[in-house]
């Protein structure tokens, strides 16, 4: 599959050029004040903020390779005790940092090497995480190309949940009721996220190309085996159980604790209204959460949405230093900003899920 900065289309022509090599005017608002992308992207290059930081990702790909391996470590010394079960914790968190690296390396964030980039996120998603990495790119592809657009963006598609009060007069039954409810069911359905990641994943191989599917496959299945035999052998089976759902769950809230707070309830585009250009679609509908280094790690760095929006490939270290830039960009343009503390972001999410399935109660 391909690396999912590659890939970021402008809504305009569904090109498949990169947004942060496009130079060329662009409208910024419905008020259609002219702007270019352009000197952002100059500011942004002439300061360094594009150039990798491969450096930086090997000691980060380190350090989580050392700590899952001392909470393996720890689970085997511990033997057959409940008291495993603290362990899912850290563990959860560990996943989650594996996960936000396979996200970058899906980005090209790491490393320019497209193998080495896929090599990266095989080993991460597929292979640690049970999460098929193409699944994910096709998915996030989408998504960047037109983040919040109901026809073209999958994370505001019909399903589980629904996204614009449309959607949700069209649900029937069971679904109804989710929708009409789903606001307060949102954090205790990202419980089941762990497990759905594995069943998408699964699901996409038939969509891969036969060596992809494979390798795929492969991976996926010895990430099950391999985890299921350390629990196994380690925990009795009830217990085994216990720990595996346990970690899932946490897993599952940890990576919608920090998704949740980017798009939902941002500006989501008309699909029959204006095209917009690359600066305001990335911009009007994202949501930064500002907050401490702790912040920027337990969130890892998705909470620089906007940053990240506009600059796919930037490496996560550099998306702080680059936010100064957008910010001033953005108010000499009169173009809204928008940034909140994490407990706000949560609010405002909940706040458009509710009012969303306002005309089903």
């Amino acid at each position: 599959m391909p690396q999912a900065t590659a890939t970021v289309a402008d809504s305009a022509d569904d090109s498949r050029a990169d947004p942060a090599g496009d130079s060329s005017p662009e409208r910024t608002g419905p008020s259609g004040a002219g702007s270019a992308f352009g000197p952002l992207l100059r500011a942004v290059r002439g300061q360094g903020l594009l150039d990798r930081r491969t450096g930086r990702y090997v000691l980060d790909i380190a350090a989580n390779t050392v700590a899952l391996g001392v909470v393996i470590t720890a689970l085997v010394s511990l033997g057959d005790s409940w008291w495993s079960l603290l362990l899912t914790l850290p563990l959860a968190l560990l996943w989650t940092r594996t996960a936000f690296l396979a996200h970058d390396a899906g980005h090209s964030q790491i490393t320019g090497d497209r193998r080495a980039s896929r090599l990266i996120g095989l080993i991460h998603a597929n292979l640690l995480l049970g999460m098929n990495e193409a699944w994910w790119n096709d998915k996030h592809i989408r998504h960047h190309a037109n983040p919040n657009h109901v026809d073209k963006d999958p994370d505001v598609g019909v399903g589980a949940l629904v996204w614009t009060q449309k959607q949700a007069i069209g649900r029937e039954g069971f679904a109804r009721w989710l929708a009409r409810n789903q606001a307060r069911l949102f954090f205790p359905m990202l419980l089941l996220e762990g497990m759905a990641l594995k069943v998408y994943g699964f699901q996409f191989l038939r969509r891969q190309p036969v060596g992809e599917r494979v390798v795929s496959a492969l991976l996926m299945t010895g990430h099950i085996v391999l985890y299921a035999t350390l629990l196994l052998t380690t925990l009795s089976p009830g217990k085994a159980v216990v720990f595996a759902l346990l970690l899932h769950a946490l897993f599952g809230l940890h990576l919608g604790l920090a998704f949740a707070p980017n798009h939902k309830g941002m500006e989501m585009p008309d699909p029959d209204g204006e095209r917009w250009g690359h600066l305001q679609r990335q911009v009007l509908t994202s949501r930064n959460v500002r907050g401490s280094l702790l912040t920027d790690w337990f969130l890892g760095g998705l909470n620089y949405q906007i940053e990240h929006h506009l600059f796919p490939n930037m490496p996560r270290p550099h998306l702080r230093l680059a936010q100064p830039l957008v910010r001033a960009h953005c108010r000499s343009l009169g173009m809204p900003y928008t940034e909140t503390g994490l407990v706000e972001s949560y609010r405002q999410a909940l706040a458009h899920m509710h009012e969303v399935g306002a005309p089903l109660r």
